[in-house]
C-alpha cells in the first residue's frame, strides 16, 4: 500500500503602497495582505491595531475611485506666483476599495485607498485568492473598462 500526499503551499500577496484610516480619521500607510494559510485579508497599519478579515465572511468587495481638484491651502496661497494655478487645474485620483463582512453577525465595512500602481493588481488578487469579484461602483466603470481594453486589467 503506498501513501500519496499532496502538499499545497499557501500564497500570500501583499501590497505596500494603500492607506487606511487611523482612529482619528487620518490616511496612514498600510499593507495589504491576501493570506491564503490565513484564509484572510490582513491589513497591518504602520501605526494602530492589525485588522484580519477572514474570506468566509466577506460579503462583498467594491471599487470606485475619485477625482478632485488639487486644490488647498498651499496652491491657493502660491496663485499669484503661477504655480498654484497650474496646480489647481489638475485633477488628483483616489481608488477605493471597500470590503463589506460580516462580524459576529453584525454587518461592518472597512475602506482601503489603493496606489495608483497597485489597484488593478489588488482587484486581480481579490480574484485569486477570494473567489470573489469586485463590483464595480460609478465613474470606476469606464476606467475598467478603458484598462481592459489597453490590456492592463485581468480578471
Amino acid at each position: 500500500m503506498y501513501l500519496v500526499s499532496i502538499c499545497s503551499f499557501a500564497e500570500e500577496t501583499s501590497f505596500r503602497h494603500v492607506k487606511v484610516a487611523d482612529a482619528k480619521g487620518r490616511q496612514i500607510q498600510a499593507v495589504l495582505t491576501f493570506s491564503d494559510q490565513n484564509k484572510a485579508v490582513e491589513v497591518r497599519p504602520d501605526k494602530g491595531s492589525d485588522v484580519r478579515i477572514p474570506y468566509s465572511s466577506i460579503e462583498k468587495f467594491s471599487y470606485e475611485f475619485t477625482k478632485k481638484h488639487r486644490v488647498n491651502e498651499g496652491t491657493v496661497l502660491s496663485t499669484p506666483i503661477g504655480i498654484g494655478a497650474v496646480a489647481m487645474l489638475t485633477k488628483s485620483r483616489a481608488h477605493w476599495l471597500e470590503i463589506d463582512y460580516q462580524d459576529q453577525d453584525l454587518p461592518k465595512a472597512y475602506v482601503v485607498r489603493m496606489d495608483k500602481k497597485n489597484y488593478i493588481r489588488i482587484l486581480d488578487a481579490i480574484k485569486a485568492h477570494t473567489g470573489k469579484d469586485s463590483e464595480i461602483l460609478g465613474n470606476a466603470k469606464k476606467e475598467v473598462v478603458e484598462q481592459f481594453r489597453l490590456g492592463r486589467f485581468r480578471n
